[in-house]
């Protein structure tokens, strides 16, 4: 089935997917193959985690796969002159955009070299020499490789900008402008962002030409699979209702977004000292520091990790359960962009907003930029998180039925000696020294401000704005909250 599916494709691609374990292609990856798309640029906007990297993969792919490739340590030079650049804003996203690529181009044998900041200079010189057809790197690293005479963009066929949106918000302009002013004029020039603001739509007019616009997605299924919840909470109690929310599912592989490193220093600290296992990630940790912390979120050793926005980029780890936003987004791309880390591959996700009851008519014009509907909830109170402790410890105790001869012998020995009034408690105990912490006791919000944000109309349980987007509050009892938001 899967063969056929891939008939279009060249040889070495359709098996690279096969291998991994493809059996169909994603709405973005079927629509930037459309026949009628050849030798355009596109303008490629869909959800995170939809597979936009295997798409642009593809779409460069092909034209990779139309010649023979050069034989090993042939034409090598000082000065790389790669076929495909693709540039991203962050190093975890061009090491991400790199590892994807290197799996899908095995069978064609197309070299692929990443280049980002904070890494041996020396040794990327040594990588570029070997001749890559492919080089992925941060705008900054690139611009420093052309100044010293290691990279050459005149043979270049397409350049990719991921996230554009983010590498104009981080200042990387003049960079850009210096790749963008290095290329031959029948490059073909592709953006790729999961939104597409109107400061993203300007630029690729200055240098796209006769683009079209390629989506993966209807605006109404971008969010299908993340359910998005907003906890009103007390200014002063927001880190406290940040633990109880942790505590309702502690296990759960967790992003939390702030927004300065100071924040993700503070947080961080906070969150093991209380018994958490805790980790930050932020722009000024060293290249290394960096790696070994998302190797251990990727591992599990770290099941919560505290990052600022510019440092979430290119995290791409499936078993991320839930994304808490435990500061509001600067804007609804920023709340898309965040809420994206959940919810991949054909996962469900959770995300979930700390609203400060000062904050209700901000958060939710962050939702309906974004297109999100949202239910405003009262923030996890003290019996709650203990409710759903309890229920974690029934699944705990009756989920092992077949349990061993050994253990059952055990299990008749200690009934025996010390018999089911005594044992019973004393187990309970054991269990309950492995949790991390009480959950805090807060302030009740008043149902007047739980209320505080406007829903207008009512249409099928939601409200639509003027230009038809959903996206409100729906308040619901204190204690609606149950073990299914875990």
């Amino acid at each position: 089935m899967a063969a056929d599916v891939f008939s279009g494709l060249p040889q070495g691609l359709a098996n690279a997917l096969t291998q991994r374990g493809f059996t169909s292609l994603t709405p973005i990856q079927e629509a930037v193959l459309a026949p009628e798309l050849a030798g355009r640029d596109l303008r490629i906007s869909s959800r995170t985690g939809s597979g936009k990297t295997v798409a642009l993969g593809l779409v460069i792919g092909q034209r990779l796969a139309e010649q023979v490739p050069a034989a090993p340590g042939a034409a090598a030079s000082l000065c790389a002159r790669p076929r495909m650049l693709l540039v991203a804003p962050t190093r975890e996203l061009a090491a991400q955009i790199g590892k994807e690529l290197e799996w899908l181009y095995a069978q064609l044998k197309v070299r692929v070299c990443v280049v980002t900041g904070g890494t041996s200079v020396g040794l990327e010189r040594r990588a570029l020499a070997q001749s890559p057809a492919v080089v992925v790197g941060t705008p900054g690293r690139l611009c420093d490789h052309m100044s010293r005479g290691a990279l050459e963009l005149s043979s270049a066929e397409a350049i990719v900008l991921d996230e554009a949106d983010q590498m104009l918000d981080l200042g990387f302009r003049e960079a850009l402008e210096t790749l963008l002013s290095a290329l031959p004029e029948n490059c073909r020039r592709h953006l790729v962002s999961a939104t597409f603001p109107r400061s993203v739509q300007n630029l690729a007019a200055r240098f796209q030409s006769h683009a079209e616009l390629v989506t993966g997605s209807a605006p109404d299924e971008a969010h299908s699979d993340i359910k998005h919840v907003a906890y009103s909470v007390l200014p002063r109690e927001r880190y406290f209702a940040l633990v109880n929310v942790l505590l309702l599912s502690p296990d759960d592989r967790t992003l939390i977004f702030v927004r300065t490193r100071a924040d993700v220093t503070e947080v961080a600290s906070r969150l093991c000292d209380d018994g958490f296992r805790a980790g930050g990630l932020s722009g000024e940790m060293a290249q290394a520091e960096r790696t070994r912390t998302l190797e251990a979120f990727r591992r599990g050793a770290i099941t919560t990790l505290v990052c600022t926005d510019v440092a979430s980029r290119g995290i791409d780890v499936p078993e991320v359960v839930r994304v808490i936003h435990a500061e509001l987004p600067e804007s609804p791309e920023t709340l898309t962009h965040r809420s994206g880390r959940t919810g991949r591959a054909g996962r469900k996700g959770l995300s979930i907003m700390l609203v400060p009851v000062t904050a209700h008519r901000y958060a939710e014009s962050l939702l309906r930029g974004a297109g999100i509907f949202a239910e405003l909830l009262p923030a996890p109170m003290r019996d709650q998180v203990e409710q759903a402790r309890e229920e974690r410890l029934f699944e705990e105790l009756g989920g092992d039925a077949n349990a061993s001869p050994e253990t059952q012998d055990l299990a008749a020995r200690l009934l025996e000696r010390f018999g089911p009034e005594a044992l019973v408690p004393a187990l309970l105990a054991r269990l309950l020294e492995r949790e991390i912490r009480a959950p805090y006791a807060l302030s009740p919000v008043s149902p007047a401000r739980v209320h505080a944000v406007p829903t207008g109309p009512r249409r099928d349980s939601k409200a639509r704005t003027s230009n038809g987007v959903n996206a409100v509050f729906r308040p619901r009892a204190k204690h609606a909250h149950s073990a299914r938001h875990r």
